[in-house]
């Protein structure tokens, strides 16, 4: 596959699983809230069908394609330091997908329910954070030095 259409695929994956990740931390603010049996219940579904509808899926999408371009580039972008900052930013988010899910299955027992409303709209802000500067740093690709991890 050519890389922009690649490249253009992994985006519109990162997209969604964005979108996955950001709404299901405003459910749980939601689910958190109101926990009224009927209500609960809805939500459980709602976060059950967004997690292996499209947060899930759209996750691997977007690893699976984010290696394909890093193998199709070789070792070019290793030893660039925005690389690796982005890199750990991809971490964060993969942590912030990683403790929804398992947030996910804490919501749909009964309560007590884990956090408290206030932690997930801070939670809520991580995966946003992490965006912004991924995005700022594959845009910008500022010129901190080189490492040598390639040789």
């Amino acid at each position: 596959m050519e890389y922009q259409l690649l490249k253009a695929v992994h985006i519109m994956f990162v997209i969604a699983w964005m979108a996955g990740l950001l709404y299901l931390y405003r459910l749980y603010v939601y689910h958190w809230v109101d926990r009224h049996p009927a209500v609960h219940a809805r939500f459980v579904v709602m976060e059950r069908r967004l997690w292996y509808a499209i947060t899930v899926p759209a996750a691997w999408a977007t690893a699976l394609t984010g290696a394909w371009m890093m193998w199709d580039m070789g070792c070019a972008l290793v030893p660039q330091v925005w690389f690796t900052a982005k890199l750990v930013l991809v971490v964060v988010l993969l942590a912030a997908h990683f403790l929804a899910g398992h947030w996910r299955r804490g919501f749909a027992g009964t309560p007590p329910f884990p956090l408290n409303e206030r932690a997930f709209r801070v939670l809520n802000e991580v995966p946003t954070l992490a965006m912004v500067g991924i995005v700022l740093l594959v845009e910008l690709r500022p010129s901190w030095g080189m490492w040598g991890f390639c040789g």
